[in-house]
């Protein structure tokens, strides 16, 4: 009997670790179908202060450069922030690649069972998600476009408010400056305009 219990235990254990390597194959696997959403990830990533950066040039640029130069600048400064995303994105879709496994992996490993992970990797293979993979871009623009087409007239007016506001805070802000920066003696902007 006692023989037998320990034959049952040792076939339970090989059993579970066999679904477990089965079950590491699995998320292996899915990890390999979705390295280029990981990537995609990544790029995002390095994107989003680049384009913060861009815009906070943009602003910086009204105001310190002058009109003949900002082309000119404008075109350094997308160059560089171009170079800065082609360098640093491949970067960190590398890191994000092998960082996947033990965070994403370990997640889907504790999250889905082995069926699960078997269904959504023939999801993944399908044809229908390959079309619908392939199509989306075209669908996801189509919609955008509706989207903006009927969402403009109701944005419109509110982005011009916004922008008025801005746009005063930003004046408000900037006559102090003007009036601490002016010699000592000459008369502030506010009361050389009054004259």
């Amino acid at each position: 009997m006692r023989k037998l219990i320990v034959l049952a235990l040792v076939a339970g254990a090989s059993l579970a670790h066999a679904q477990g390597s089965s079950k590491k194959e699995l998320v292996a696997r899915l990890l390999q179908l979705q390295q280029p959403s990981i990537e995609a990830l990544a790029r995002n990533i390095v994107e989003r202060p680049a384009v913060q950066m861009m815009q906070s040039a943009g602003a910086a640029m009204q105001a310190q450069v002058p009109p003949s130069k900002r082309d000119a600048v404008a075109k350094s400064v997308d160059a560089d922030i171009r170079k800065f995303v082609d360098e640093a994105s491949p970067l960190l879709a590398e890191r994000a690649v092998k960082l996947a496994p033990s965070v994403y992996g370990v997640q889907m490993e504790e999250r889905f069972s082995e069926d699960e992970l078997k269904q959504l990797i023939a999801w993944l293979e399908s044809p229908v998600n390959k079309k619908f993979q392939q199509q989306l871009p075209e669908l996801q623009n189509g919609f955008a476009q509706k989207l903006i087409g009927e969402a403009g007239p109701l944005l419109e007016p509110r982005l011009k408010t916004l922008q008025g506001k801005l746009q005063a805070t930003l004046n408000a802000a900037a006559a102090p400056a003007a009036a601490a920066s002016a010699p000592k003696g000459a008369p502030s902007p506010a009361k050389a305009a009054s004259k």
